[in-house]
């Protein structure tokens, strides 16, 4: 039976309370956000940190606030919040479709968006959502406050780019563009309660008349050691006539370009297989969003 070694508990009022906090205790420190994988790894004895910073009573961390530039989302909103969020649904569907398909009700009710990013999992079901909307990691430190892409904090499995002593404290959204659509699809061993063998979240921006593609965006989870963003199916479908053909073909290069690794959940084939048949599922809805949208102006 695992025990939990003994270990310093935090609970700071502010950030710069925190961030000293962290600084002050070394490496062995970590942030207590929702605590859904935090605190199984330490119960099972796969980590024992030396001191936990718990940021809940830090107060606008789990804001979610629209601006006329965009979004801004903190790090202790619940994923739950994500997936029930009016403006999210309207605005930025596709991180609200992540969100509702990450775990069960009871993780999403815990989990926070902070704590999904940081945990730099290759299968976070957000990662990609986030990246493709182009949204900006906000962190706080010792010297000040940096915006990071989300695709240059996850560095690895379990690693980011993050300083010592950096908190994550909220992300920037831009303002959504004109004639877009998005989707977000999964493949789970257990539909809507595991993490993703393979997850695909897409971005379209149509050109003006509909027919061709402005700009493009296909980010993986699950096939490479980080979140994945499939360069070259975008740039298949990039100026030339959008049809079920072509984003076939662009599905077929994100299965050419990925780097999947074989484990104990799925194969290397089998990912392959499968991130073909997501990313052209999410580019054709992505489409058929756009397309609609664009209807309706």
């Amino acid at each position: 039976m695992n025990r939990l070694r003994p270990f310093s508990y935090f609970e700071p009022q502010s950030l710069e309370e925190a961030v000293q906090i962290l600084a002050a205790q070394g490496p062995s420190a970590r942030v207590l956000a929702g605590g859904t994988d935090l605190l199984v790894r330490m119960k099972t004895g796969l980590f024992q940190p030396g001191a936990l910073v718990n940021l809940k009573r830090i107060a606008g961390l789990d804001r979610i606030e629209p601006g006329e530039t965009g979004l801004r989302l903190g790090a202790l909103a619940k994923v739950s919040a994500l997936e029930r969020s009016p403006e999210l649904k309207a605005q930025y569907p596709v991180l609200a479709q992540a969100a509702s398909l990450l775990g069960a009700p009871p993780v999403r009710a815990l989990a926070t968006v902070g704590g999904n990013i940081g945990r730099a999992s290759p299968a976070s079901d957000l990662a990609p959502a986030l990246m493709v909307l182009n949204a900006k990691v906000l962190v706080s430190g010792p010297a000040g406050e940096r915006r990071i892409p989300v695709a240059q904090v996850m560095t690895g499995p379990g690693t980011t780019s993050l300083l010592p002593a950096e908190v994550i404290t909220s992300f920037a959204l831009p303002a959504p563009a004109s004639h877009t659509g998005t989707a977000y699809f999964k493949l789970g061993r257990r539909e809507g309660m595991d993490c993703a063998l393979v997850g695909a979240a897409a971005w379209l921006r149509l050109a003006e008349g509909g027919a061709r593609a402005a700009e493009a965006r296909v980010v993986l989870s699950s096939v490479g050691p980080t979140p994945w963003r499939a360069i070259k199916a975008e740039q298949a479908v990039l100026d030339r006539d959008l049809n079920d053909g072509l984003l076939e073909e662009a599905a077929r290069l994100a299965g050419q370009e990925i780097k999947p690794m074989s484990d104990m959940r799925a194969s290397e084939a089998f990912r392959r297989k499968a991130a073909r048949a997501l990313v052209q599922r999410a580019l054709t809805a992505a489409w058929q969003m756009a397309r609609e949208v664009q209807r309706k102006k």
